[in-house]
């Protein structure tokens, strides 16, 4: 069996080790990376710390607008998928990668395989939503992380071909949550009752006035906030004239993954609008605060360790301090071994086929 992973973006690469770890000596796995996302954390130090396989492709595709960059990776993508005629294209998350290497597939007659299936936000504005959504119908395998995606997926006629494996994003969390107690990796700072602060997404950078009022927010807290910036918060900051050091707020670089983990832990809490750091952040048992209206790990708010304040910025600094709520019962995300399962999954539907 031979199976091609596509991934363009660093949470792809981070999803792509326990499935690599999983399929060796299960099947032939070929790694394309389209070049969605240049990250310069992207080292040989996070290949290695991972154990994320070096791509076997690199298409170099870059940046762009959402039509032309996904235009551009369907058409390059087009003839390596043609030369290595794989038995499942392993397409993860909901990027523009995502749905270029399942419109590729799907046209090529090529099984189609999509990892973190069934997750919605219902927000229509968000260009993952219908990535993700596109995805699902044009999937011949929905491998869903969670029992709600499941039910997602089932209303929306797809249940035949939905399989619930659980998280892989656990599985990595729960490798590196155990290195890190084991040999604690330095960090940029030594206290451990700060905050940790990441903003990048579109709704909260691009409008001066919305990104100048979550600053804000953020400086209200009353304990201090490492706000992790990306360079792309930077330059729009810049552009927009919102001073991102101020009291209260110290700036840092965004952290490797297990430095991420490490400060997480040490940590009073976490304040972003990442969907990966909220899932961190409940399975580590630190508050989140989520700088949006929704989310897709919709388990994390109904435990009580996420709280989304949206539009109400001016309640950040107070969820940021609210009280402790009790341990979960169980944990929605699995058991650490979803890799394992799309393994299996793949396997399975290949002999069926």
């Amino acid at each position: 069996m031979r199976i091609l992973s596509v991934v363009g973006a660093r949470p792809q690469f981070v999803k792509l080790a326990p499935v690599s770890r999983a399929l060796s000596g299960v099947a032939e796995h070929l790694v394309v990376h389209t070049g969605q996302h240049y990250d310069e954390l992207m080292s040989d130090v996070f290949f290695a710390d991972l154990g994320i396989p070096e791509p076997n492709v690199n298409l170099a595709v870059g940046s762009g607008s959402h039509g032309a960059q996904t235009g551009a990776m369907i058409s390059a993508l087009e003839s390596v998928l043609q030369a290595h005629q794989p038995d499942w294209v392993l397409v993860y998350g909901d990027t523009n990668s995502t749905l270029a290497a399942a419109i590729a597939a799907v046209k090529l007659g090529l099984p189609l395989a999509h990892l973190e299936a069934g997750l919605r936000s219902f927000n229509r504005a968000m260009p993952e939503e219908h990535n993700r959504v596109l995805t699902d119908h044009a999937a011949d395998l929905c491998l869903a992380p969670t029992e709600l995606a499941i039910r997602h997926l089932s209303r929306e006629g797809l249940a035949a071909r939905s399989v619930l494996v659980g998280d892989v994003m656990t599985d990595v969390l729960y490798i590196v949550r155990d290195r890190v107690l084991a040999e604690p990796p330095p960090l940029p700072w030594n206290d451990s009752d700060s905050v940790v602060a990441t903003i990048h997404r579109a709704e909260n950078t691009d409008d001066p006035a919305q990104l100048a009022a979550v600053i804000d927010a953020i400086a209200g807290v009353d304990r201090p906030v490492r706000l992790l910036a990306h360079p792309r918060l930077r330059a729009a900051a810049h552009r927009a004239g919102v001073v991102l050091e101020r009291e209260g707020i110290t700036l840092h670089d965004p952290l490797p993954y297990p430095q991420l983990i490490a400060a997480v832990m040490r940590s009073v809490g976490v304040v972003t609008d990442s969907g990966g750091l909220q899932k961190e952040a409940f399975l580590l048992r630190r508050l989140c605060t989520t700088v949006r209206a929704e989310t897709e790990w919709v388990e994390t708010v109904e435990s009580g360790w996420n709280t989304l304040v949206g539009s109400r910025l001016r309640d950040l600094p107070a969820e940021v301090s609210r009280a402790m709520p009790p341990e979960p019962v169980d944990n929605p995300y699995g058991d650490g071994h979803a890799a394992e399962r799309v393994a299996a999954a793949l396997r399975d539907a290949q002999s069926r086929r």
